[in-house]
């Protein structure tokens, strides 16, 4: 095997439930290998190692001490995020790091410096932009045959039980679903419309009982006019079989669940171009594109200033929740940040 195709070794950060995804991508990849798991659970850590062939430790600092890494995914809560990717900067260890990338953009802002200061490949995971009907969606979109797009609008709604999840902890997360899903949503809103100009975010009847909002909707102006309407919750679900749709001056699209279609006006029938969502495929091509950069093949998918830009479009939707009101994204959201 030549170096080129020697695989890029992962550390992982966090146990949890989002590191189990990752693990079935690793196995059915040959471009990426999961080689250590961190875990303050160190039981956590060395339930998942063991499925991965992979070594287990009780904290990143021994991980990182006695491993040799190419690149490590942070999947902790994203109060941690800062302190963890400082450990790994520090190491010149190259960082994938879960969604949202911090809780404020001062902090996201720092962490980004960080990793331009040491010279590593830094980002967030943004699991839809690598979903394939995304990608093809967007294609199908830029040639036009839509006509003007004029609308645009993304669902993630489904019934959850939040109450015993740190999720809904705003001291460990920032905020409910707004934060949680809404990060999902403000990053594709953004990979179809480009930038985001205001925001109106809104908040349902609380139903769990938590303290953060359950059930959310957000109104979104892009720089080009186009509006985008995002409903989020994790109390209801809007039964949707899709979770995009893009309405056009010449015909609709739809990203599913099962398969992703379209239909121009003219056209009697809709035209399927893809399978849906599927998740274990989103999460291997997020891997490879982020081992695609380290190696110098290929560029990111979502770049750092995405990232930044999603954490400035949040916080601009909680000054809007509570004011009720629109409000302006801040231009500097989109500043490009290299790593």
């Amino acid at each position: 095997m030549s170096e080129a195709q020697t695989p890029v070794r992962f550390g992982l950060v966090g146990a949890g439930a989002i590191a189990q995804a990752y693990a079935q991508a690793f196995a059915i990849s040959d471009q990426v290998k999961l080689v250590a798991v961190a875990d303050c659970r160190i039981e956590a850590a060395e339930a998942l190692a063991e499925t991965a062939g992979a070594a287990s430790f009780p904290s990143v600092e021994t991980m990182v001490e006695e491993m040799d890494l190419d690149a490590v995914i942070v999947s902790t809560p994203p109060v941690t995020h800062d302190e963890v990717c400082k450990v790994l900067f520090n190491r010149g260890i190259n960082v994938l790091c879960e969604k949202p990338l911090a809780i404020d953009s001062e902090t996201a802002g720092e962490m980004a410096k960080q990793a331009q200061e040491a010279g590593v490949i830094f980002t967030m995971a943004s699991k839809f932009r690598y979903v394939a009907d995304v990608a093809q969606a967007k294609s199908i979109i830029a040639s036009g045959v839509l006509g003007e797009v004029v609308l645009f609008e993304n669902v993630f709604t489904g019934r959850v039980d939040m109450t015993h999840r740190w999720n809904s902890d705003p001291t460990i997360s920032g905020g409910g679903v707004l934060i949680d899903n809404g990060t999902h949503s403000v990053d594709i809103t953004r990979y179809f419309l480009g930038e985001l100009t205001e925001i109106q975010a809104m908040e349902g009847n609380r139903i769990q009982e938590l303290p953060v909002e359950d059930t959310a909707k957000m109104f979104v102006r892009g720089k080009s006019g186009v509006v985008a309407s995002i409903d989020l919750s994790w109390s209801v679900s809007k039964e949707l079989p899709y979770f995009i749709a893009v309405y056009g001056s010449a015909g609709t699209l739809l990203v599913g669940w099962q398969e992703s279609k379209y239909r121009r006006s003219s056209d009697k029938e809709w035209t399927v171009f893809g399978k849906g969502y599927q998740k274990v495929a989103a999460f291997q091509r997020q891997l490879e594109n982020f081992a695609g950069a380290i190696r110098g093949t290929e560029s990111l998918l979502v770049e750092p200033a995405d990232a930044l830009a999603s954490v400035s479009v949040i916080e601009a939707a909680y000054r809007s929740l509570a004011k009720g009101d629109w409000e302006p994204i801040a231009e500097s959201s989109a500043t490009p940040v290299t790593a």
